[in-house]
């Protein structure tokens, strides 16, 4: 990856802002890839691209946090800075507890979002180690699941009973058995412990999280 050129991801549907960021980006070097929806970004995002992601915190349609939280989702790990006209408290807090990189408030400092840019992107590099096939394939399988096998799959992780993530989700214990099936099938696990253990390699949740955990 090293040999990669670096790019960064610019999501802003502020055309003039997607503009003008571009041409910052391009005048020291770098690749810069525009998109005005998060949804667009989502389905040209590359997860092994030496890359990071300047995403704007309120778009039409698709947010900028819930952008983070489905690039999460899906295993993808690429330094995300938010770049936001509107940085109140609640939502800087969200964003740095998901992962986020850094937050910098428009209008921006040109230095200040290349300097951040550059930190994104030497993070990238000491991350993008060779991952793990295994774990690459259990990402790859949780990005299978439906959203309602999702529901299911942390409950089941966590300890909870058929009865109670029933009573959780508002369905029968009948339809919990149907989906943990289906869970238990798609993520490839034998048992509960391997399914447990897979969540827990791919960062899903806690090991202390769990019922049960001392």
């Amino acid at each position: 990856m090293p040999q990669a050129q670096q790019q960064v991801y610019v999501v802003d549907d502020d055309q003039g802002m997607l503009d003008s960021t571009v041409w910052l980006l391009e005048s020291v070097g770098l690749k810069a890839l525009p998109f005005t929806s998060g949804r667009a970004f989502l389905e040209a995002c590359d997860p092994a691209s030496n890359a990071c992601v300047l995403l704007d915190v309120r778009m039409p349609g698709m947010g900028g946090l819930n952008v983070q939280e489905e690039l999460r989702r899906r295993g993808i790990e690429l330094p995300l800075i938010f770049v936001s006209g509107h940085a109140d408290v609640p939502i800087v807090v969200r964003a740095f507890r998901a992962g986020a990189v850094d937050f910098i408030e428009k209008p921006y400092n040109q230095q200040l979002l290349l300097d951040s840019v550059q930190e994104a992107l030497a993070r990238r590099q000491v991350s993008a180690a060779p991952a793990d096939p295994r774990l690459q394939a259990v990402q790859e399988r949780l990005a299978s699941l439906t959203p309602r096998e999702r529901d299911v799959l942390l409950p089941l992780v966590r300890g909870y009973t058929n009865r109670e993530m029933a009573e959780q989700l508002a369905i029968s214990v009948k339809t919990i058995d149907l989906y943990r099936s289906r869970v238990m099938k798609r993520m490839q696990a034998e048992t509960l412990a391997e399914l447990v253990g897979m969540v827990i390699a791919a960062g899903l949740v806690d090991a202390l999280d769990l019922r049960g955990a001392p």
